[in-house]
């Protein structure tokens, strides 16, 4: 883990840690950090739903795995 500085509104912080019920400034940034980036990956997947083919039908996808038994 690296340590950085960085100047916030005192303001945004606190209502930052409000919402998310956060015990410490750093929870509530790591948190939001988090999120964000959650929201991000899950925009990509979005951006691309509908434009992919699938050749299996969804029982052999779920059951044709020969590893699982």
């Amino acid at each position: 883990m690296s340590r950085t500085t960085i100047t916030l509104p005192s303001s945004l912080l606190e209502e930052l840690m409000s919402e998310i019920k956060a015990k410490s400034k750093t929870d509530a940034v790591i948190t939001a950090i988090r999120d964000e980036i959650r929201m991000k990956k899950q925009e990509r997947i979005k951006a691309v739903a509908g434009s992919m083919d699938f050749t299996l039908s969804a029982d052999r996808l779920r059951h044709g795995d020969k590893r699982f038994g």
